[in-house]
């Protein structure tokens, strides 16, 4: 396993946002972490929707601070490359709280985290949303934490110009101590490619919901981090479901096929 200082980690994470682009797969558990690292993945980032569902509940901060970070850290343990964690909106009321919850999350050993700047009632103030980045970024310096800044105007904006609107926050942002502007809900190549003009930073969209272009477009427009949210989890539990159906009516096997298989997994887990 890979031995590398936390910061070195960090470096390593952020280096990649200098690059052509990567894409940076979420995972929901220890296991899937693990087989996302022996695929070949540089660095891992968590979903809080995926762990989320694999506690048999919904995503959006249903589940509290202390059992989220309790998966993070089961997955930042079972790999040894840099593990980006989803914080959400960062589990507290107040810029303090959010402060709290980064540096927890770089006790348990993550080298990065998103932060979103929405909560239940939509759109945080853009003073209250740069507070809390502050707050995240007081509590794990630049160089030791690739913090990802994300925000949800093409969801939740109250404004007629999410464009507009999403480059100010950026602005915003990055001054703020981000070092990534994290964009999802935007699904036009037009659009996409003007914000990574404007941005004057690096600029991470998901892919698998909504936005269905693949990797390398992303990266031609100039996107540099494609991030798949809880993608990867939801073609897992579309399989699990398709193969309990096909149980159930004919209790047939064919789910089988392409599977991992057992001895094979034993191994990839033995180490």
């Amino acid at each position: 396993m890979n031995t590398q200082s936390s910061t070195d980690k960090a470096a390593a994470l952020l280096a990649l946002h200098a690059g052509a682009g990567f894409v940076l797969p979420n995972a929901w558990d220890a296991g899937s972490a693990r087989i996302l690292e022996q695929v070949g993945f540089p660095a891992i980032a968590t979903t809080s929707a995926g762990i989320a569902w694999s506690c048999g509940v919904p995503d959006g901060q249903v589940l509290d601070r202390d059992r989220m970070l309790e998966h993070v850290g089961q997955i930042v343990a079972a790999v040894g490359v840099p593990v980006t964690a989803d914080l959400e909106a960062g589990y507290g009321d107040t810029p303090d709280e959010v402060g709290r919850t980064v540096a927890r999350a770089v006790e348990l050993g993550a080298v990065g985290g998103n932060l979103e700047d929405a909560g239940p009632d939509g759109l945080f103030g853009i003073e209250e949303a740069v507070d809390r980045l502050a707050a995240a970024r007081n509590a794990a310096p630049s160089g030791t934490f690739v913090l990802n800044a994300r925000t949800d105007t093409y969801f939740g904006g109250t404004s007629h110009d999410p464009f507009s609107e999403t480059i100010e926050r950026a602005f915003r942002y990055l001054d703020a101590g981000a070092d990534c502007v994290f964009v999802p809900g935007v699904v036009e190549e037009g659009t996409i490619r003007r914000l990574a003009v404007a941005i004057p930073g690096p600029l991470n969209v998901v892919a698998g919901l909504a936005n269905v272009i693949d990797a390398p477009t992303l990266f031609s427009l100039g996107v540099k981090r494609v991030s798949l949210g809880g993608s990867l989890a939801r073609a897992v539990l579309g399989l699990l479901e398709r193969a309990g159906r096909e149980l159930l009516d004919s209790g047939t096997l064919g789910f089988l096929d392409g599977g991992i298989g057992y001895a094979d997994l034993q191994r990839r887990f033995d180490s």
